[in-house]
C-alpha cells in the first residue's frame, strides 16, 4: 500500500511539473523570439535552433532506443512537415515578431484550431462543422479583427502585413496538423521531431541566406540577452518542455494535455507585459476572451463527437441478423497497432506546433 501511494505521489509530482514546463516554457517561447531577433537574423536563428535541437534529440534517441535508421519515405514525410511546421509556421512567427508583440502574436497564434476547423471543410472526406463550431468561428475570428483593426489605445495599430503572415503561420500549421495524422513517421515522437526539426532547420537556414542575412551577419553584435533567448528556445522549448509534453500525453487524460492551448497565449501577454513592458489594453483583453472562448468551444465540440464516435463504434448494430465474424489475433494486433501509430502521430504533430 505504501508503495502504491509513493508511486501515485511521484506521478502527481512529474505530472505538476511537466504541466509547469508545458504551460510556461511553451508560453514564454514568443518572448524568448523576441529577444533573440533583437540582434540576431530572424531565419538564421531559428534554422540554428531547430538544426541544433533536432541533432540532440536524433542523437538522444538513437543512443537510447537504437534500432533501425527511418526509411527513405518517412524522411519525406518529416521533410515536408517540417516545411509546413517549422518554415511556414515558426519562419512566419519570427518574422512577423519584427513588428507585432510577443503577446499578441501569441494571441493571434491561438486561432489555429479554428483553422483547422476551416480546412476540415475542404480536406478529403470533408467534415461539416455544426452550428455551434460556426459560432465559434465568428467568435473567434472577430476577437483576431479586434486586434488587426487600427486603434488608438496603447496598443496601437498593428503592422498589417505581419498580421497576414501569422494568419498564413496559422493555416500552414493548421494543414501540417492534418496531414500529420496519417503521415508515414517513426513510432518514436522524438525522433520524429527530430526528423522535422532538421529537415526544417536546413530550410530556414537556407531562406536566411536567400534574403541577405548571412551577407549582413556580424556577430559583434550579438548582445548576451539575444545568445541566451536563442540557448533558452533550443533547449528548453524544443526539448525539455516538449519532453513534458510526451510524457503528458502518455500519461494524463487528453482533455487535461489540451488545456496548454488556453493557457500558453495568456502566459505569453502576461510575460511580454511584464518583462518587456509590451502595451495592454482593454482591446487585448477583449481579443484574448474571444479567441480563447472560441478555442474553448471547439476543442469541447470536437471531444464530444470523438465521444460519440467512440460509443457509436462500441456499440453493436441490434437490428443485425448476422451473428459478428470473429476477430483473429493477427487482426487484432494489426488494429491496435494502427491505433498505436495513429496516437504517436498526434503527439508529434502537437509538439512542433507548439515549439513557436
Amino acid at each position: 500500500m505504501n508503495e502504491l501511494n509513493q508511486r501515485q505521489n511521484s506521478l502527481g509530482l512529474t505530472a505538476l511539473l511537466a504541466f509547469a514546463a508545458v504551460y510556461v516554457i511553451w508560453g514564454s517561447t514568443y518572448l524568448a523570439i523576441r529577444i533573440a531577433i533583437e540582434t540576431l537574423p530572424a531565419l538564421t536563428m531559428a534554422g540554428v535552433r531547430f538544426l541544433t535541437a533536432g541533432s540532440l534529440l536524433l542523437a538522444w534517441v538513437r543512443w537510447r532506443d537504437g534500432g533501425p535508421w527511418p526509411a527513405l519515405r518517412q524522411w519525406r514525410s518529416a521533410a515536408l512537415l517540417g516545411l509546413l511546421l517549422l518554415v511556414g509556421g515558426n519562419g512566419s512567427v519570427v518574422l512577423a515578431e519584427y513588428h507585432v508583440p510577443s503577446g499578441i502574436a501569441a494571441l493571434i497564434v491561438g486561432t489555429e484550431p479554428l483553422f483547422i476547423v476551416l480546412l476540415l471543410m475542404f480536406w478529403r472526406g470533408g467534415e461539416r462543422p455544426s452550428r455551434r463550431t460556426v459560432v465559434a468561428l465568428l467568435i473567434g475570428f472577430a476577437g483576431a479583427a479586434i486586434l488587426a483593426a487600427p486603434g488608438k489605445d496603447a496598443l496601437g495599430t498593428l503592422h498589417l502585413p505581419s498580421v497576414l503572415l501569422l494568419f498564413f503561420a496559422c493555416l500552414t500549421w493548421a494543414a501540417g496538423s492534418l496531414y500529420a495524422r496519417n503521415a508515414d513517421l517513426p513510432s518514436s515522437p522524438l525522433m520524429g521531431a527530430a526528423m522535422q526539426m532538421l529537415t526544417g532547420g536546413s530550410v530556414l537556414l537556407v531562406l536566411g541566406g536567400s534574403i541577405g542575412e548571412w551577407k549582413d551577419l556580424q556577430p559583434s553584435t550579438f548582445s548576451l540577452n539575444s545568445i541566451l533567448a536563442l540557448a533558452y528556445l533550443i533547449f528548453f522549448g524544443a526539448i525539455v518542455a516538449y519532453t513534458a509534453y510526451n510524457w503528458l500525453v502518455r500519461n494524463v487524460r487528453p482533455t487535461l494535455v489540451a488545456t496548454y492551448a488556453y493557457v500558453n497565449p495568456v502566459v505569453a501577454v502576461f510575460l511580454g507585459w511584464l518583462i518587456v513592458s509590451e502595451p495592454l489594453s482593454t482591446r487585448t483583453f477583449i481579443a484574448a476572451a474571444l479567441i480563447l472562448g472560441a478555442v474553448f468551444i471547439v476543442g469541447s465540440e470536437r471531444q464530444s463527437r470523438k465521444q460519440v464516435s467512440r460509443e457509436e463504434a462500441s456499440t453493436p448494430p441490434s437490428d443485425s441478423t448476422e451473428s459478428p465474424r470473429e476477430t483473429s489475433p493477427e487482426e487484432a494486433d494489426l488494429r491496435k497497432a494502427d491505433l498505436r501509430k495513429a496516437s504517436l502521430r498526434k503527439t508529434n504533430e502537437k509538439k512542433l506546433k507548439e515549439c513557436a
